[in-house]
């Protein structure tokens, strides 16, 4: 649970993510995912799916979703890629928005997007599990399966590359597996399982 201590400040956070909260609070859900009518529009062309509200006041706020693990991540400029469904709240001040980050394989041709968050302040992201923060160097790329991926920052390239996943070697998957590769210099956060995808396969 993310206690969230205001005055007179605001966050964003997950639509429906309030569990408690005492002193006087202001709710007021965010179109697009608080960016307006563009990401509004942005997010229905590109699938990425964020509802989030806007929280202000004075008192203290507690945040959770589905008794996920959270991670706060400290933004000082920079740039947070994130699964939308793995984000909790962010500072007020954070601007969210739409990326595209690849083609999801060569059979479906089909885009994948992801939630940006950049600016200064903190974001609160949850994991099923306790999140791992993996580094990557441009000597040591990283491959990572994507049911088990929740962010990424730094000066990273990534790419989608076929492969045998152990849910596929075990006659779990089905579909087209892929991985989800890495490389340059920044940090991944993963997760101890993973979500269902389709086949492996995001």
């Amino acid at each position: 649970m993310l206690a969230v201590e205001m005055t007179g400040d605001a966050v964003k956070a997950k639509n429906g993510s309030m569990v408690a909260y005492d002193g006087q609070m202001d709710f007021k859900k965010l179109s697009g995912g608080g960016e307006g009518i563009r990401g509004m529009v942005t997010r229905r062309i590109t699938g990425e799916q964020m509802t989030l509200m806007e929280v202000k006041g004075h008192g203290t706020c507690w945040f959770a979703d589905r008794a996920s693990e959270i991670n706060l991540v400290s933004l000082q400029g920079d740039k947070l890629f994130v699964e939308s469904s793995n984000l909790l709240a962010t500072d007020s001040g954070l601007r969210t928005g739409t990326s595209f980050t690849g083609l999801r394989g060569a059979s479906q041709g089909n885009g994948l997007f992801t939630t940006t968050i950049e600016g200064h302040g903190q974001a609160a992201i949850m994991s099923d599990g306790p999140a791992v923060v993996l580094r990557v160097s441009r000597q040591y790329p990283l491959t990572v399966d994507p049911g088990a991926y929740i962010a990424h920052q730094g000066n990273l390239s990534q790419s989608f590359q076929s492969g045998v996943t152990f849910r596929t070697f075990m006659g779990e998957g089905g579909g087209e597996a892929f991985q989800i590769r890495f490389e340059g210099d920044g940090l991944v956060y993963v997760q101890p399982s993973e979500r269902n995808t389709i086949a492996g396969e995001v």
